[in-house]
């Protein structure tokens, strides 16, 4: 079979590659139509040693069930299936609590050992699902693959930030970084009931996506202006840190009005940050890092995308087939796309 890897330089290739075969009795194997080319996929190729060679990439995918393990009860052969970003056990502590990210057994697809124990990747003619009930869940033939593929890790993660911050109707978002996770938290927050989304972004070709689709988008410099404008000179009541580590962090403490809530969802790309703690104290600042859980969220959010008040796919600014998924790597890298998938 095809499959995209890491080609050890930082950059990926197309190869031929074992099929993958059940090892357990509750793996499924999933025959792949559609995946995504993500932000983290970029971040760890750009990470000297992060991938290893050959590592099968790619965690954002939609398929085909083509095999099942005697103890697989919730999809049958056949079935069009989205997957969760990462796997879980779904007995443990964590599970029954609906911490799936903190399961003993995650393994987090296509991301070498950056998430916990290595699992081949989803940007592949065939990828192995352990744990498949609790990885997957069935598509509805409302919802095509250009949409169904964002349901695994996008779409819950803008989902988790903003239930995290418990935000309330009419509530004034500000989302920094409008890249694709930028771009489907605004989408998020629009279709359960916030007030005014800003989009706080410094490439215009991004601003104009998120202003097409409902938000007010400012370059970073005016954002704060503007949401003063827009909340009486308070503040944003939400922000959501798209973009991670020092940077995405001061930006949000920077936009947020006093006793207001930061969810940061960005991956930071440093170990260490300089927190200032005082202002976070006397503004009474709430800070939160949220990773998305599709296990948990997904029967919240699937019908708001079935129904059409929720369509990701307003994101997809290229589709190449497999044999061109190094062309798209290139192009999702010098931002000239938001979002690619690949079609199998």
């Amino acid at each position: 079979m095809r499959a995209v890897v890491a080609d050890g330089g930082g950059g990926v290739a197309t190869v031929e590659a074992e099929r993958p075969r059940l090892v357990r009795e509750t793996d499924a194997v999933v025959r792949v139509t559609r995946a995504a080319i993500c932000g983290t996929d970029l971040a760890l190729l750009r990470t000297p040693g992060a991938l290893p060679r050959g590592t099968r990439i790619g965690h954002e995918f939609v398929g085909v069930v083509d095999s099942v393990g005697s103890r697989v009860g919730s999809v049958r052969v056949g079935d069009r299936v989205f997957v969760s970003d990462y796997t879980a056990c779904g007995r443990c502590w964590w599970c029954r609590h609906g911490f799936h990210w903190e399961c003993p057994e995650r393994q987090f697809f296509g991301t070498a050992d950056a998430f916990g124990p290595s699992l081949a990747g989803g940007q592949s003619e065939y990828v192995r699902i352990p744990f498949a009930d609790v990885a997957l869940a069935p598509l509805p033939d409302a919802v095509d693959d250009d949409r169904g593929v964002f349901l695994g890790d996008l779409v819950p993660t803008g989902w988790a930030a903003l239930r995290r911050v418990g935000m309330q109707p009419g509530e004034t978002v500000v989302i920094s970084g409008g890249g694709p996770v930028g771009q489907i938290v605004s989408l998020v927050a629009q279709a359960t009931g916030s007030g005014p989304v800003v989009v706080s972004e410094p490439d215009a070709v991004r601003r104009r996506l998120a202003e097409r689709n409902g938000a007010v988008a400012a370059r970073p410099e005016e954002a704060r202006t503007l949401v003063d404008d827009a909340t009486g000179g308070r503040g944003a009541d939400i922000v959501v840190d798209c973009v991670g580590g020092a940077a995405g962090l001061d930006a949000a403490i920077g936009l947020a009005r006093a006793r207001g809530r930061i969810a940061s969802i960005g991956v930071p790309h440093g170990d260490a940050w300089e927190s200032p703690v005082r202002e976070l104290f006397t503004r009474q600042l709430s800070l939160s890092f949220v990773v998305g859980d599709a296990i948990r969220d997904r029967e919240a959010y699937l019908p708001l995308v079935t129904a059409g008040l929720l369509d990701p796919a307003v994101i997809v600014s290229r589709t190449v087939g497999i044999e061109q998924a190094a062309a798209g790597y290139a192009t999702a890298a010098a931002m000239t796309d938001v979002k690619v998938l690949i079609t199998l």
